[in-house]
């Protein structure tokens, strides 16, 4: 359990050493589970199916405990004695790299400079797990024997956990290992929240958030970004400016996530303010260099602004306190009163306007009360950047050596340089020249946490232009090992979520899951080494239907033909879905893709011409 070869031995001989929990590190919420007797001797059950019945005398009590005190059965016992990290790709035992890959991705989303929770498990956001526990070999594969698996097994189909190595499918060629799984998915009148509390305890499902599950997460940094890239959208928008230097950024929150939007907020220029009510967030943030400076004083923190408004310096001042103290009472009472004075809001993350008016808020639009007050940021910015093809799109260097990355990121800056030399549109060069500034302010700020990652915005284009690079740079060992690709799957076309990534979709399928699943299954035949697809991640359980992938650069000709073929899918589906509900930017982009691509034929939208026609028509 203490070498990366005692990590892929499953089934075990024999039991490990009891590991009590390690109260030095955080951990998970203790959940309280509502099961009846007889469902709590379901989840013992469910738990005891994986080991042979020699181990149930010692195995039924323990988990049994688990279940009591923390609301699930994390199976602690196994939680491997190891340095969790993302380790060089050369130093797993397995028998491809394609297999190495996804362990080094594996052990990075639990490296406890990464994860939020390590030993539950939780990368982020409270309960995005990467696996449900620590030992369970069925249905949610669970680290021992996912890494058992990869260590020795050319094709691995985890939704039950079958191998099969005699399996033919397009994805599968020669040595390859193609990883599919699905979690989380339930038969949509049992999607509550409740449900999902009740059959996590049962141990028959897990919360994969986004990238957890699609073992992607790479820290802050992602979340860093995209943050970024929408502050300096919304300037321009509505500042009339790229240049945000003396504008004042008020945000909340500091965990979890969240300390992304200081860093943010200095990236892009801006004086940001960011409340916190929790004191040990707050100073954990200023100590890891994500704050500029802190206090607790309202008379401080307005004299601090003004400094920096009249110096037009771009800094971050974290408060310590409520947020609903820096905009005068409660939250949106302030946000509705200081919009009408001229404050630009938009709901930016995770549903706040939704949560709100659930909570009672008055933010519903006078006279459409299926509609809120406020856009959120992907109606108002980031929704006409998916349309035009632009989204997360990141990478790990696999050797976890720093100065590949460096390599990487100088590759990336090039390449989308000379993509706008050799023309693009107007919108389409200040979105590459947006990202072409962060990939040289990204190794500036030090957001590299755990793997050797990078996160930028890139259309299809810029994409396959970069992984083109990458796959090149690795056959001619300019990089000491492949490189990962993937997204977050809030992205262009990984996500159906009505009030988030697809809340812009006005044709009445905002709430339709089809395009996450299309993305999932083109991705998969086109060349994927993984996919996942899931229920919940950014937004809430029951909310949201996302899938994500990974596919690894080795640096053969086949590695960069799949990208080519997997990232056109990946990134024209979405375009195409915009496009079929009638938004402008999705229509030119995905009619310039056809005529890059003669193969690709998309439907196109004929729109009414005349106004009327529709009142018209449905006069008796």
């Amino acid at each position: 359990m203490s070498s990366l070869k005692g990590l892929c031995e499953w089934p075990l001989s024999e039991l490990p050493p009891l590991r009590k929990r390690d109260i030095s590190v955080p951990h998970a919420p203790v959940r309280t589970h509502t099961l009846s007797d007889a469902e709590q001797r379901l989840a013992l059950e469910n738990a005891l199916r994986y080991f042979p019945p020699t181990m149930h005398q010692t195995l039924a009590p323990e988990f049994a405990e688990e279940l009591r005190q923390y609301g699930h059965i994390y199976m602690y016992r196994f939680r491997p004695d190891i340095d969790m990290r993302a380790y060089p790709i050369d130093d797993y035992p397995c028998e491809t790299r394609q297999a190495g890959a996804i362990m080094h991705m594996i052990m990075n989303n639990l490296d406890p400079r990464v994860a939020q929770f390590p030993h539950e498990l939780v990368t982020y956001g409270g309960n995005g797990q990467v696996f449900s526990n620590w030992a369970q070999v069925r249905h949610f594969v669970c680290f021992w024997s996912c890494m058992h698996f990869l260590s020795d097994t050319i094709v691995m189909h985890t939704v039950t956990c079958l191998i099969n190595t005699c399996m033919k499918m397009p994805v599968v060629v020669n040595n390859d290992l193609s990883f599919f799984y699905v979690f989380s998915k339930v038969i949509p009148n049992y999607s509550s929240r409740e449900d999902y509390d009740r059959m996590f305890a049962l141990g028959v499902t897990m919360y994969g958030q986004m990238t957890a599950g699609s073992y992607c997460y790479i820290g802050p940094q992602g979340i860093v970004h995209g943050t970024t890239i929408t502050v300096m959208n919304a300037g321009r928008r509505y500042l009339g400016s790229g240049d945000l230097h003396g504008k004042v950024l008020v945000t909340s929150g500091l965990g979890g996530m969240s300390g992304a939007q200081s860093k943010a907020a200095v990236i892009s220029g801006c004086i940001g303010v960011i409340a916190e009510v929790s004191k040990e967030a707050l100073e954990k943030r200023y100590k890891q260099g994500w704050l500029v400076e802190t206090t607790d004083n309202l008379d401080c923190l307005i004299s601090k602004i003004r400094q920096a408004r009249q110096k037009k310096e771009a800094t971050s001042i974290g408060y310590h306190g409520n947020i609903v103290d820096v905009c005068l009472k409660r939250q949106v009472i302030a946000i509705n009163k200081l919009s009408k004075h001229g404050m630009y809001f938009w709901d930016y993350g995770n549903a706040f306007l939704l949560e709100a008016g659930r909570a009672g808020a008055e933010v519903k639009k006078e006279g459409e009360p299926e509609k809120f007050r406020y856009p959120s940021y992907v109606q108002d910015i980031m929704g006409d950047i998916f349309s035009l093809g632009f989204g997360p799109f990141r990478w790990v260097c696999t050797s976890a050596d720093p100065n590949d990355l460096e390599t990487t990121d100088k590759l990336a800056t090039a390449v989308l340089e000379d993509v706008i030399k050799e023309g693009v549109t107007e919108k389409t060069k200040q979105q590459y020249q947006d990202n072409i500034v962060w990939i040289k302010e990204a190794g500036r700020h030090g957001l590299v946490v755990g793997s050797q990652a990078r996160i930028l915005y890139s259309d299809q284009r810029g994409r396959i232009a970069i992984a083109t690079a990458f796959n090149k740079a690795v056959h001619d060992k300019k990089l000491k090992g492949p490189v990962v690709i993937s997204r977050d799957h809030h992205d262009v076309s990984g996500t159906d979520s009505p009030f988030r990534e697809t809340s812009n979709i006005y044709d009445g399928s905002a709430f339709c899951a089809d395009m996450a699943v299309q993305n999932v299954i083109g991705d998969s035949f086109r060349g994927a080494t993984w996919v996942s697809l899931h229920n919940g991640g950014g937004v809430g359980w029951g909310e949201v239907i996302n899938g994500g992938f990974g596919l690894v650069l080795d640096g053969t000709e086949e590695a960069g033909e799949r990208a080519k073929r997997m990232l056109a899918w990946d990134v024209s589906n979405g375009v195409a879905r915009r496009s079929w509900c009638g938004n402008r930017n999705a229509e030119e982009t995905i009619i310039s893709a056809m005529d890059q691509n003669k193969k690709l034929k998309v439907t196109m939208p004929h729109h009414v011409e005349d106004d009327t026609l529709l009142e018209r028509a449905l006069q008796k």
